[in-house]
């Protein structure tokens, strides 16, 4: 997708814009199984790019002009998914279904399964994974993209892996104007639904730019333990970047786990 501003050099055309229709969104599922193809889908914080296999993933780091050292996030519409995909502890995953019972955002740093990893499309695990083998596997993360997540992992279990639809380093405006041109003329597909992103955080001048992420894994990328009641447990669950619905997952986090720890901007 050519950005030239050579002089005399042709405008970029943008990506055609549909408005959301309130469901399965299929010229976004039929772009997304044709190969190579990105969509930006609207969420619960704003905008995100959409992608399925390795050229579609290099393609959403070169619209966004991301570093590769940050990986993708992988989106999963279900619990059954999420436990197919990753490797977590009983505790991990009762912390899941706290949030996937209250329909909060929230993405866990986590291994993977060993039998889940030949799902991951050829070549895309560098930008999917980082370099201990770990992703942040997302849940809860609004109507539009859970639809296409949904269909893309009941049709062949094809994942779906995402980024923020704004430049690097620039914060999601939660609406599809705030996405930017490199982004507008470089992806496939627009969905538009400010009025559903806009719901979910009406007060325009307090609204969160990204989810939650919490990591369960050591500095190597080990899970961290159990824990079981006990105090004083090491390593523990951490919470690595703050966002929407973050009083509620502290909570969350307070109640299940005796000791856990706060790190917003810890690398990821």
């Amino acid at each position: 997708m050519s950005h030239s501003s050579e002089p005399g050099a042709a405008s970029p055309t943008a990506a055609p814009v549909v408005r959301w229709n309130g469901g399965l969104q299929q010229e976004a599922i039929d772009l997304l199984i044709s190969g190579g193809r990105i969509v930006v889908s609207p969420t619960k914080v704003g905008y995100i790019i959409l992608a399925t296999d390795r050229r579609g993933l290099e393609r959403k780091f070169e619209v966004k002009n991301r570093p590769r050292r940050k990986p993708g996030v992988v989106l999963c519409s279900s619990l059954d998914q999420l436990t197919t995909l990753a490797e977590l502890t009983g505790e991990a995953e009762a912390f899941y279904r706290d949030h996937w019972e209250q329909d909060v955002l929230m993405g866990c740093i986590l291994p993977w399964r060993q039998d889940a990893r030949s799902l991951l499309p050829e070549g895309a695990a560098e930008f999917a994974t980082d370099g201990r083998g770990t992703s942040c596997f997302v849940v809860r993360f609004g109507t539009p993209g859970e639809r296409i997540a949904q269909e893309l992992w009941e049709r062949d279990r094809t994942l779906l892996f995402a980024s923020s639809a704004n430049p690097s380093g620039q914060g999601n405006r939660g609406v599809v104007a705030g996405i930017g041109d490199r982004i507008a003329q470089g992806v496939d597909l627009v969905i538009e639904a400010d009025d559903y992103v806009r719901s979910i955080q009406p007060e325009a001048d307090r609204r969160y730019e990204q989810g939650v992420m919490v990591s369960f894994v050591d500095a190597d990328g080990r899970l961290v333990p159990e824990q079981h009641g006990e105090r004083g447990v090491s390593p523990v669950p951490t919470l690595i970047r703050a966002g929407l619905s973050q009083d509620r997952i502290l909570s969350n986090l307070a109640a299940r786990f005796p000791s856990w720890d706060y790190r917003h901007g810890q690398y990821y």
